[in-house]
This record gives C-alpha cells, structure tokens and sequence, in this order.
C-alpha cells in the first residue's frame, strides 16, 4: 500500500508536469509570428508591409493566449485568473479598440506572451527533458547489459555504470521539486500580468460592494412599504371596525348601566387612541401617499400636520427613485421633529428642488438653534441614513439661529 504522504507527492509532481507541458506550446506561440517578420524583412527589406501584419497577428493572438493561460491555470493548477470586467458597451468600435489598447492589462498581456512567454517556455523544456533523462540514467544499469559488450564498454565504460544510476536517481528526485518550483513561478508571474491589476481589483470590489449596498437598502425599503400596507389594510382597518362597533354599542344601547357605559367609552377612546398611534406608526415606516402621489404630496401633507407654520416649496422635474424620495421624506419629516420638539421656533421653511442629478433638501427655523448631530438629536441617525445612498447632510446651527439643515441626494446612481 503506497503511503498517503507519497501517493499526493506523485500525483503533485504529475500535475506540476502537466502544467508546464501543457504551457510550451501557448508560450512559444507568437515566436513564429515576430520570427516570420524578421525574417522576411531582413530578406526583402518590405518593412511597411510585414510590420502592420506582423503587428495586427500579435494583437490577434494575445487575447487568444490568454484565454489559453487562463484555462490552463485553471484546469491543472486549480489557480483562477481574475479576468477583468468588460466594459458596458460590447460592440466592436474604433473607441473601443483604442481603449483596449490604452488598458495596462493590454500591454501586461503583450508583455507576457511577446517577452517572458519564451524565457518561461526555456526551464519548462529543461524540466520536462529531466524527466526522460533521469529516467534513463537510473535505469541504465538494467538496460545497458542488454547491449552487445563492445557498445556498452564503448558507451560507459568499465566503472561508469553506478555513476550514471546514481545521476539519474538525483535527477528524478530533483524534477518533482523543479518542476513545483517553475510551476508556482509561473503562476505569480501570470497573476500579476494576465490578471487585473491590484488598483483594478480594489475598484471592482468597490463597484460590487456599492452594488450589493444598493441592493440592500432597496430590499429593507420594499419590505418597509409591504410592512406599511399590511398595517393599512389590516390591522388599522380591524380598530377602525372596532372603534365604530363600540361607538355603535353605545348609541344603540341608552339602558345600560353606567358601569358597561362607561367602560365601553374608555374602550372607544382606547380604539380611537390606538388608530391615531397606529397611522403615525404607518407614516414612520413608509406614507402611502409618498409612493401614489409622490414626495410633493406627501411633503404636504407633512407640513399640514405641522404644529407650526410650514412654508414649502417643491421644484421637482420627474420623480426621482423611491429610495430617494422615501429619504428625503424622512429628511423632512425628521427635522420639522427636532423643529417641535427643541428648536422653540414659530415657523419654518421647506425648499426640495432637483438640480440635474441631484436633489437638493433645505429645512431653515427660526428656534434657538444650538443643534447638534453628535447630541443625539435623531440629526446622527438621519446623516447615516443620507449617507446610505451616497448623499451628504449639513447642519448649520449658530446659538440663536437660525437652524439650517440641507441633504443632497443623489438622483441617479
């Protein structure tokens, strides 16, 4: 029975072999190419005509060979070479070929298949030739008296045998660690040349990561819209039929003792109590007018509720998204709160205006100012909130006002 440690040694040196006679070929595919065009120059002097075609087969070739490179690192090393995002536009154009040819990745590809392609095809020869080389000399010993006497004595002479066996013993000892050695070589070279590059990468990620974000908030805002109709059509409806049962049992019924009256108007009030929490609980999570009508609507209707005089003004021309909107809603909603609850002021002034991608938020009072997002305020809270969807909020609050809050949101992401 073959030893576990031995048998993953074997099998690692089978598949470090594989991978560089796999990749001779693929390296030395633009030799003939740039060989061909040496040649025919140096011959008949045509340089304007071997060049651009010499030129052009290369360009050809190097995406071909990186396609190649990457499947062959994949296949037999397990390795996967990131392959870089293609641009959105996928039609071939002039542009997109300069582009291409611009890209830094082009030119580490051209790099990598024009200049170290055959300097790495050179120890991937010398490693695959090893093999058959040892093999022989450690086996030589067998097969050389297998030859007539004057051969062999004319070959090894008398003494050489054992040097030979013993030589080819060390060299097929030494190919499997060459041969892993050139194979992980490879692969870092190809990583940093094939691949994209770290800066490119780190963007990508960005990208994904702003992507997966978006996401995000859009799933949590859906969800807080159905949580919304849920309440609306189900749970307030059921007060609201409660609240008119109790109030019908008490119109209905002149005789009952004062005890049940009276419990039952506490009910009433109790229900009618519950309603009103609930559809400031309703308009909290998501306002179903803001998703109908739009955030002109329900910012009017934000201002109406107002304890105080509210001016507004709404400049918009299209509706921007939901998340958007339902985010300046509570941009709004949230500052005419701190307006109530500490600003002591007697009137404030709403101004929401689109200016081409962005959508600009102004809330201004006349209170004592003072405000502070890092106090605690819900100001904190409502800057995160901002910052989600990659706005910016500013609070400016001089000690006796006026309070300024603005919000740029943008429109488009």
């Amino acid at each position: 029975m073959i030893p576990p440690g031995l048998r993953r040694s074997v099998l690692r040196a089978r598949r470090d072999a594989g991978f560089l006679a796999a990749g001779v070929l693929p390296h030395l595919g633009l030799v003939p190419v740039w060989s061909w065009g040496l040649t025919i120059t140096a011959e008949t002097g045509n340089w304007p005509l071997t060049l651009p075609v010499s030129v052009a087969l290369i360009l050809l070739g190097v995406p071909v060979l990186t396609a190649v490179q990457r499947a062959r690192h994949r296949a037999l090393l397990g390795v996967f070479l990131p392959r870089p995002t293609p641009a959105p536009e996928q039609r071939w154009s002039w542009a997109a070929a300069a582009r291409w040819l611009r890209a830094p990745r082009t030119w580490g590809q051209l790099g990598y298949h024009l200049l170290l392609g055959p300097v790495l095809a050179v120890p991937e020869l010398l490693v695959l030739m090893a093999l058959p080389v040892g093999l022989a000399g450690a086996t030589c010993s067998a097969w050389a008296w297998g030859l007539p006497v004057d051969v062999r004595e004319g070959w090894f002479g008398a003494t050489q045998l054992p040097c030979y066996t013993l030589g080819g013993l060390v060299l097929l000892c030494a190919v499997p660690w060459a041969a892993g050695v050139v194979a992980r070589a490879e692969s870092r070279v190809a990583t940093a040349l094939l691949g994209p590059s770290p800066t490119q990468q780190l963007r990508e990620r960005v990208d994904e990561l702003d992507q997966s974000r978006t996401g995000l908030i859009e799933a949590v805002d859906a969800e807080r819209r159905r949580i919304e109709r849920d309440l609306h059509d189900g749970t307030q409806q059921r007060l609201v039929s409660l609240a008119v049962n109790l109030g019908l049992a008490m119109a209905t019924q002149p005789d009952l003792p004062a005890g049940a009256r009276e419990a039952l108007a506490g009910a009433h009030r109790e229900a009618k109590q519950a309603i009103e929490e609930l559809n400031d609980l309703v308009r909290g999570l998501h306002p179903a007018v803001l998703e109908d009508r739009g955030l002109d609507a329900a910012l009017s209707g934000l201002a109406a509720r107002a304890p105080l005089p509210v001016r507004l003004r709404v400049d918009l021309g299209q509706r921007a998204a939901p998340v958007v909107e339902s985010v300046a809603y509570f941009v709004v909603s949230e500052a005419l709160t701190n307006v109530t609850k500490h600003a002591r002021a007697t009137r404030a002034e709403v101004t929401v205006r689109r200016v081409g991608k962005v959508l600009r938020v102004n809330i201004t009072d006349d209170g004592l100012g003072g405000a502070d997002a890092r106090a605690g305020t819900g100001l904190s809270g409502l800057a995160k909130r901002v910052g989600s969807i990659d706005g910016t909020l500013k609070v400016s609050s001089p000690v006796g006002g006026p309070t300024t809050v603005a919000a740029e949101l943008p429109c488009e992401r």
